[in-house]
């Protein structure tokens, strides 16, 4: 299926937004919202995916 991932139209095999963490490999802990609305990391298995969704994942950044 087709998402925008980080602004960019990706296609995945992801059907959870788990999967879809594993798939692209993001590193340890990150923050994730679909459509605009926060998904908690224990929400992540059962948050199914649609063809289209919208996806932001953030990952904390050290420095200063």
């Amino acid at each position: 299926m087709k998402i925008v991932l980080n602004g960019e139209t990706t296609e995945i095999r992801a059907e959870t937004l788990s999967d879809l963490l594993a798939e692209c490999e993001f590193p340890g802990r990150v923050a994730t919202a679909v459509n605009e609305e926060f998904v908690p990391a224990p929400l992540r298995n059962g948050h199914r995916l649609k063809d289209g969704d919208r996806v932001e994942v953030l990952a904390p950044m050290q420095g200063g």
